[in-house]
C-alpha cells in the first residue's frame, strides 16, 4: 500500500523553535473559565423527592431542556441534577462556535432566546466559513453551495484568491460563507446563564448530586438513585431526560451508542491592533476546516480546537485532558493556518470529553434519551 497523502499541516511544519516559544508559558486551563467570576451555586439534594420531569446533566442539553420544559408548562416540577457543577464538563469547554447543522431554525431559535432571556454570554451572530485546505475539498464546497442556493440558504462561494483576500491564510484553498449559519458565544458564561434563567422560572437545580442508578418499572413513575455529600436520595418522576453527553449512561441499551473522545483546544494571547490587521478577518466570522474550528475573543485573542482523540479503551479519565502533545500538534496547525502568529504566545490549553455516536445500526444516537413507564430498561 501506498503512503497516505500528508496535509497541508504536514506538508509545513513550523520552526521547532517557533513552536516552544508559542507554548512557554501555557498553562492547562480552560480559557472560559477564568473570566467567570464566582457563578452561582446550587444545593445537593439531601432529601427524597418527587417530580413531573427529572433532567439528569448541567450541561447544555439538560440545561436547555429543563428551561424548555419550564417555560411550556409552568405549573410542572422539574428538577435537574447535575453530578458536579453545571458546565463544567464539554458544555463550558468548547471553542465557542455555533453552527447549524440541525438547520438554521435552531440557530435562530437560540438567538432569539439568548435575546429574550437576557442571556449575558458573549453572543455574537456573526456567521461562519468553512474552508477548504486541500484542492480535493474543493469540490465539496462547491457541492455545499449548490446545496445552499437550492435550500435558499445564503451564501457566497470564494474562490482560492478571494478567500485568501478575506482571511491572510497561506492554506485556504476556497471558502464558504455562510452568514446566518453561525454564532459566537462564551460557552461557560452561556451555561451559568442558563442555569440562573432555569432556576428564575422555577427549575430546581442540584449540584454534586451523582445519578446512580434509574430503574424503569412497568407502571408508576420512573425512580432515580442519586449520591452526594449530603447523603443517598430516591427521585421519582413522571419523566427522566438523559443529557449525561460523555459520561457513562445510565440505560444499558445506550452503552455502545457513543464513545467519548477528547477534543482539543488552545487560546493566545490577546492580538494587537496590527497583528489583527495582517490576519484580515474584519467580519470575525466563525472559521471551520476538517480537523478544526476556530474564533475570535472578545479581547482579540483566537481560540482554536480541533484534534478529537478517543482514549484507549475508550475509558474516561481526567488524565487525557492533559496531553501536551497534542497541544503542540495544536500550536503547530495554528502557525501553518497563520505563519502572521510567529512571536505570540498561547496562554491556555484544555480538553473536553465529548460524545462521539458510533454505528450500531441504521440510526446514530444523536439526541438526548427520554423515557416514561414501562418504555425501557
Amino acid at each position: 500500500m501506498g503512503r497516505l497523502q500528508q496535509t497541508v499541516f504536514e506538508r509545513n511544519v513550523p520552526a521547532r523553535s517557533v513552536v516552544d516559544h508559542a507554548l512557554a508559558r501555557t498553562r492547562q486551563a480552560v480559557f472560559w473559565q477564568d473570566d467567570l467570576g464566582t457563578p452561582d451555586r446550587y444545593p445537593r439534594l439531601s432529601a427524597s423527592a418527587r417530580a413531573d420531569v427529572v433532567v439528569v446533566g448541567g450541561g447544555c442539553t439538560g440545561l436547555w431542556t429543563a428551561l424548555g420544559i419550564k417555560q411550556r408548562d409552568p405549573g410542572a416540577r422539574v428538577l435537574l441534577l447535575e453530578g458536579r457543577s453545571v458546565g463544567w464538563a464539554a458544555s463550558g469547554r468548547d471553542t465557542g462556535l455555533v453552527t447549524a447543522p440541525l438547520g438554521h431554525e435552531n440557530l435562530a431559535a437560540m438567538d432569539v432566546a439568548v435575546t429574550g432571556l437576557g442571556l449575558d454570554c458573549g453572543w455574537e451572530r456573526t456567521g461562519v466559513v468553512d474552508l477548504a485546505v486541500e484542492p480535493h475539498q474543493i469540490d465539496q464546497l462547491q457541492d455545499a453551495a449548490v446545496a445552499a442556493a437550492v435550500a435558499g440558504v445564503p451564501h457566497t462561494y470564494l474562490d482560492r484568491a478571494k478567500v485568501r483576500a478575506e482571511i491572510a491564510s497561506p492554506t485556504y484553498e476556497a471558502g464558504l460563507v455562510r452568514p446566518g449559519g453561525g454564532a459566537l458565544v462564551d460557552p461557560a458564561r452561556l451555561a451559568a446563564e442558563l442555569a440562573r434563567a432555569a432556576s428564575a422560572l422555577g427549575v430546581e437545580i442540584f449540584e454534586e448530586t451523582r445519578a446512580v442508578r434509574l430503574a424503569v418499572p412497568a407502571r408508576g413513575a420512573v425512580a432515580l438513585r442519586t449520591t452526594s455529600p449530603a447523603g443517598e436520595a430516591s427521585v421519582r418522576a413522571e419523566r427522566v431526560v438523559l443529557g449525561t453527553g460523555a459520561f457513562p449512561p445510565l440505560l444499558r441499551r445506550h452503552r455502545r451508542q457513543a464513545a467519548a473522545v477528547y477534543e482539543h483546544a488552545v487560546a493566545t494571547e490577546p492580538l494587537d491592533a496590527g497583528l489583527l490587521a495582517a490576519l484580515g478577518w474584519r467580519g470575525r466570522q466563525g472559521l471551520a476546516d476538517a480537523a478544526h474550528r476556530y474564533r475570535l475573543t472578545d479581547d482579540d485573542r483566537i481560540v482554536f480546537g480541533g484534534y478529537a482523540v478517543r482514549p484507549a479503551g475508550g475509558r474516561m479519565s481526567r488524565a487525557h485532558e492533559n496531553q501536551p502533545e497534542t497541544a503542540r500538534r495544536l500550536a503547530e496547525h495554528l502557525l501553518t493556518t497563520f505563519p502572521q502568529l510567529e512571536g505570540v504566545r498561547l496562554t491556555h490549553r484544555w480538553a473536553a470529553a465529548t460524545a462521539r455516536g458510533v454505528r450500531t445500526g441504521p440510526d446514530r444516537l444523536a439526541q438526548p434519551g427520554a423515557l416514561g413507564p414501562g418504555r425501557d430498561t
